[in-house]
């Protein structure tokens, strides 16, 4: 037995009994629409227009009164669902919208008399009924979709008002809403949409309210190798960050023959074998490559940034370049030292940030460790130093503002990954995201290390610091474009920002890339600038 068919059977005994008073109000089978009883539904051709706009005024009433639905859905009870016009009707009436509505709906087409064969049967493979049962579905996708879309506006506004009680202090109202979005969240689909991306911050204010937060680690350290490389294979962030730092550090080594690459963040290495075979091709041969790769300490005892340094080593041996490897190992950044990169003077030196910078400003001290870090950067007079950052505002001090910029920001993240669809790497990197919106949302101190900050304020900083502007050239950008055709959806686009580059989804830049040079000292010539230079 079916979910509708008891209601079924009770119904149809009602209409069994009134048919058996006169024989001029029983339903002829073939007076019922072939097509919809195939369905399940008993329609008589005559009704298919009634049966339409009633499902129309449902449609609208469902949009329109999302409150009403929603008591309807838990207190009523429909009878007979397969009589299709009646059982629309009576939630209607329930409803009571039929005199609220607009009066100029428009009308449908009598389908059937239209779709109708000679020989008074209906063929399923008919193009006319074809479409009369795809509108029929499409209605019934409407509603399924209209209800959802409801769930998750209030989802969104429960989101917020959550924040703002936490950011005020009254954790039991903000453990109250967490239960009811969870049971909210339960009717929603969280493969997709704005189901997922609710789901993932609902688990971080759980863990924000229930959990101390010297209890919450924070989302460094070896254990996001894996996620990293997934999602980087995923989508074309990381990949935008890479041939966009690449390009740039190419053109910056031009005519130098001992070059040294200083990495804050080696990964897996994923970077740097397409900049050694660019390398490799350099007209008049290619220099001598130093990489300083820096990264968490290995767990299990083993010197995994070594065995990166060799295979890398391999590579640039299988195509001629010389080439020297050295691992720091190192939980954050400002436990590097200069003197642990052992640069030469003879060197010509890049230094390459990939969103790493921002967690300096994690650090309980966090002026004066971003100050130390760029200090010895700076010390060092890099030919050019590549930063690639979020382009988002999750360092606000009030918890209400930064909540609400990482639901928009990440909301707009997930939407992206769902148009590249990269599996099974797509799960991975959407665990890559959950991790960055865990420790926004849930850390505090020192554990939150996911401090993105937006262009804006980079470019302050830096300036301050003694860095100045170089423009990522035309290169760069024709690269980062080629980039995309890679994958194939469409609202991904590429942005030129005052000599910056930004990748973004449908017009919100996400990532920002730019270059950097030591500006000289004060004293100096003030109107000499190089080609290229920022002013």
């Amino acid at each position: 037995m079916g979910p509708f068919d008891s209601a079924a059977s009770s119904g149809g005994s009602s209409s069994s009994s009134s048919g058996s008073s006169s024989s001029s109000t029983v339903t002829k089978p073939q007076d019922i629409d072939g097509l919809l009883a195939g369905a399940g539904y008993k329609v008589r051709s005559s009704d298919l227009h009634h049966v339409a706009q009633s499902l129309e005024r449902l449609e609208s009433a469902m949009v329109n009164s999302s409150s009403e639905i929603s008591q309807l859905a838990s207190d009523a009870v429909h009878y007979n669902p397969s009589d299709l016009g009646s059982w629309v009707d009576s939630i209607l009436s329930e409803l009571n919208q039929t005199a609220t509505l607009p009066s100029d709906l428009p009308d449908f087409p009598d389908l059937f008399s239209v779709c109708n064969q000679t020989d008074g049967s209906v063929s399923w493979t008919d193009p006319c009924v074809g479409a009369q049962h795809q509108n029929l579905a499409q209605h019934q996708l409407t509603v399924v979709t209209a209800m959802e879309e409801d769930s998750g506006i209030k989802l969104v506004h429960m989101l917020v008002t959550c924040a703002d009680s936490i950011h005020r202090g009254d954790f039991p109202l903000a453990g109250s809403l967490i239960v009811e979005m969870r049971s909210l969240l339960s009717g929603i689909n969280t493969e997709c949409g704005i189901g997922k991306v609710a789901g993932y911050f609902i688990d971080a204010l759980t863990r924000r309210v229930f959990t101390p937060h010297d209890t919450i680690t924070s989302t460094t350290g070896f254990e996001d190798v894996l996620l990293y490389h997934h999602y980087y294979e995923a989508c074309p962030y990381l990949k935008f960050a890479h041939f966009t730092a690449n390009q740039a550090i190419l053109e910056a080594f031009d005519g130098h023959d001992c070059v040294h690459v200083i990495d804050f963040n080696l990964m897996h290495g994923l970077q740097w074998p397409a900049l050694i075979q660019a390398l490799a091709l350099r007209p008049g041969g290619p220099p001598l490559l130093r990489l300083t790769g820096i990264g968490p300490p290995s767990p299990d005892g083993r010197d995994s940034l070594r065995e990166i340094g060799l295979r890398l080593a391999e590579l640039a041996r299988s195509v001629n370049v010389r080439f020297a490897f050295r691992g720091v190992a190192a939980a954050r950044l400002e436990d590097v030292k200069p003197w642990m990169l052992q640069v030469s003077p003879k060197e010509t030196v890049a230094v390459n940030s990939v969103m790493q910078l921002h967690r300096l400003l994690g650090n309980n001290q966090s002026s004066s460790a971003m100050e130390m870090v760029l200090g010895w950067i700076r010390s060092l007079n890099p030919k050019i130093m590549t930063v690639v950052e979020q382009e988002a505002d999750h360092n606000q001090s009030g918890f209400l503002e930064r909540f609400t910029e990482a639901l928009f920001y990440y909301s707009t993240m997930f939407d992206s990954l769902e148009a590249c669809c990269m599996m099974p790497e797509k799960g991975l990197a959407e665990m890559y995201l959950q991790r960055e919106i865990c420790n926004v949302v849930s850390c505090e101190g020192s554990a939150r290390v996911e401090r993105h900050e937006p262009l804006v304020k980079w470019r302050s900083r830096l300036r301050q610091a003694g860095f100045r502007a170089l423009h990522l050239g035309s290169n760069a950008f024709k690269q980062a474009s080629m980039l995309l055709t890679l994958f194939s959806a469409e609202g991904f686009s590429i942005e030129e920002n005052e000599g910056c580059l930004t990748l973004g989804w449908h017009s919100r830049p996400l990532i920002a890339a730019s270059a950097w040079q030591a500006a000289p000292p004060p004293d100096s010539n003030a109107n000499h600038h190089p080609l290229g230079v920022i002013v």
